[in-house]
């Protein structure tokens, strides 16, 4: 009697241990959890493996805790007419502690650059917590609430599991659309016609074609000789080699080099050759027109003579005494 009344003693001083030990992290964590600022967001996906007392990190960093997990239908719409989807919800508070973060922006304008908070896993244990994240704000627009929040509300996005599960059925569901029994029944067409073709259409006739041309390719090789062929190039190359490598070759590849700059020589000095005939020909184009200018007045004496001497002579035709004489020339009569 008296030993199992002194593990009965043992066992009960164990159980108020242990219920004190709980009471005390409890309490503690209860106090953890109070501090810092409250937020809430909602999720319409399953947040198995979140529990309270889970970490907030943002970007790898802890900064807060998960205070609170619940239903909307149980906490907004206990009183109210429920006609849509929310009541479906699950909402999640949580508090961030300011030391962590530091100064922080107002929320509503973090929510506007896309601020969100997602649902991560915590390797292969099963357990989850919340990430903060800025992502695109188009692509996960907040809720429209109907109710007031305990917290300020942060917007929620699915988590990486669900949107791979989203894209997967969304494909499936594509897949389930395509009529496969009439893609196999074209694709059976397809070979049929194919098959077809390659037997006794446009199909057999290239190939057969191809085929003769192979043929003629082969017989040409063959009938060539290529070893007198390629005998033929090697000392046609050799040839070349020496002739280039010759002391001719490199005499006239002096020369010609030497040609070469005798003309870049000359093509230097074409610019003010022809600088100089254009000053010439200017020149002369100048002095032909002093030239014209001087010889006018005289042309014209001249030409004024040579009247004068036409008049003379034709004078000394009609009248030969009188010029010699010097008398006057007979009047000519007058008709009656």
């Amino acid at each position: 009697m008296g030993s199992r009344g002194t593990f009965l003693r043992v066992g009960l001083l164990v159980v108020v241990g242990t219920a004190l030990l709980i009471a005390v992290v409890m309490f503690l964590a209860g106090s953890r959890l109070r501090e810092g600022k409250r937020y809430e967001t909602y999720y319409s996906e399953s947040v198995q493996g979140l529990e309270v007392g889970a970490p907030v990190k943002y970007r790898g960093v802890t900064v807060g805790r998960v205070s609170e997990i619940g239903l909307t239908s149980a906490t907004y719409f206990r009183n109210t007419d429920v006609r849509n989807a929310d009541y479906r919800l699950v909402f999640v508070r949580f508090v961030i502690d300011q030391t962590r973060v530091g100064r922080l922006p107002d929320t509503q304008s973090a929510i506007e650059s896309g601020l969100r908070v997602k649902l991560a896993s915590q390797g292969l244990t099963g357990l989850s917590y919340l990430e903060l994240d800025f992502v695109n704000p188009v692509t996960y627009p907040p809720l429209k609430l109907q109710w007031a929040p305990v917290g300020e509300y942060i917007p929620s996005m699915p988590s990486t599991l669900t949107q791979v599960q989203d894209a997967v059925q969304s494909f499936l569901a594509k897949i389930d659309r395509v009529r496969i029994d009439q893609i196999a029944a074209d694709l059976d067409g397809l070979i049929v016609d194919l098959r077809g073709d390659l037997r006794d259409g446009d199909g057999h006739r290239a190939l057969t074609a191809l085929a003769a041309l192979l043929a003629t390719v082969e017989q040409q090789v063959q009938g060539a000789d290529l070893p007198a062929l390629a005998a033929a190039l090697r000392g046609t190359a050799e040839t070349a080699r020496d002739l280039l490598g010759g002391p001719q070759a490199r005499a006239t590849l002096a020369n010609a080099s030497l040609a070469t700059d005798r003309l870049a020589q000359a093509a230097a000095q074409l610019p003010g050759l022809i600088t100089s005939l254009q000053d010439t020909a200017r020149r002369a184009g100048n002095g032909t027109a002093d030239i014209q200018a001087a010889l006018t007045p005289i042309l014209r004496d001249m030409q004024a003579a040579v009247a004068n001497l036409r008049d003379a002579s034709e004078t000394l035709r009609r009248y030969p005494a009188a010029t010699l004489l010097g008398g006057p020339p007979p009047r000519p009569e007058l008709a009656h």
